[in-house]
């Protein structure tokens, strides 16, 4: 887990750590949130729901921040309803938008719907002008069929960004070797990913601190200002809120990643090394 560090110019025994903002585009506290996590804390990187009722405003607050796209299948809240750019009728649930659980997408989205539909959330974000970084999947959907991985993969190549995948512990439980079909594809991606369903960005930064790892690791978190708007949308407010303290309010965090010599990166350096690597290898 060293070659990619080396690769990106820092010894082979460096920690080095994305910190991603995500769920930027969800409403108008999370783009706040998410933006001021960029500039003024210690956020390195931020996804775009493009399918997002406030993606289009987020648009106009980019200044050129390290930004990829949150790929986006699901609308998970009960009450707050997002849906497809194209005309997909298996991505809908029959309640205005896109289904709340990945169960759903599983099972009833159809291949090439998700296609088209990947490619049009690339491009709206290209179009409004941003110099994409790289993609995810929101909620972890595109990874968990193969069909569907097929789809994030070949989204990947046609663009050229690197993307996040969960850990290589993970392949076993998912059930097929995704890390492996990305690296044969040439598609970059972090070593390490620390996320916890429902959990808060604070103690994921702490645990990572305990024993930095070398090579490249991202931590996401979900960053927001406390707001009626967020807490009438996201039962997960208070998580979101605290995010948003952690890493915009906390000195202390920075200044114990600093101690323990982690560098900070965003993707875009995992972008261009993509990119320079491919190039040679086609020509």
């Amino acid at each position: 887990m060293t070659a990619l560090a080396e690769a990106l110019g820092f010894a082979s025994d460096t920690p080095l750590l994305i910190i991603n903002a995500d769920d930027l585009g969800m409403c108008h506290a999370a783009n706040v949130g998410a933006f001021e996590a960029l500039t003024e804390g210690l956020a390195t990187s931020a996804s775009l729901m493009v399918p997002c009722p406030w993606s289009r405003e987020a648009a106009t607050r980019y200044t050129g921040e390290d930004i990829g796209v949150h790929l986006t299948l699901n609308a998970e809240f009960a009450c707050y309803r997002w849906g497809p750019t194209t005309h997909s009728p298996t991505l809908l649930d029959g309640d205005g938008g896109f289904p709340q659980t990945v169960e759903d997408v599983s099972e009833h989205a159809d291949v090439d719907e998700v296609r088209r539909e990947l490619a049009a959330q690339i491009e709206r974000a290209i179009l409004w002008g941003f110099d994409v970084t790289h993609l995810d999947s929101h909620m972890g959907t595109l990874q968990l069929r193969p069909e569907l991985f097929d789809a994030y993969l070949e989204a990947a190549i046609d663009f050229d960004l690197p993307i996040r995948l969960s850990g290589a512990a993970s392949e076993s439980a998912i059930g097929f070797p995704f890390r492996s079909l990305a690296t044969d594809e040439g598609i970059v991606f972090p070593d390490h990913f620390l996320y916890e369903p429902g959990g808060s960005v604070r103690p994921l930064i702490e645990k990572y601190l305990e024993a930095p790892r070398p090579g490249v690791t991202e931590i996401l978190g979900h960053p927001a200002i406390d707001t009626a708007e967020l807490r009438s949308i996201a039962f997960d407010a208070d998580t979101r809120v605290d995010d948003h303290r952690a890493l915009t309010a906390d000195a202390g965090l920075g200044a114990r990643l600093d101690d323990a010599g982690v560098q900070l990166v965003g993707y875009r350096a995992l972008r261009d090394l993509q990119r320079s690597m491919r190039a040679a290898a086609s020509g």
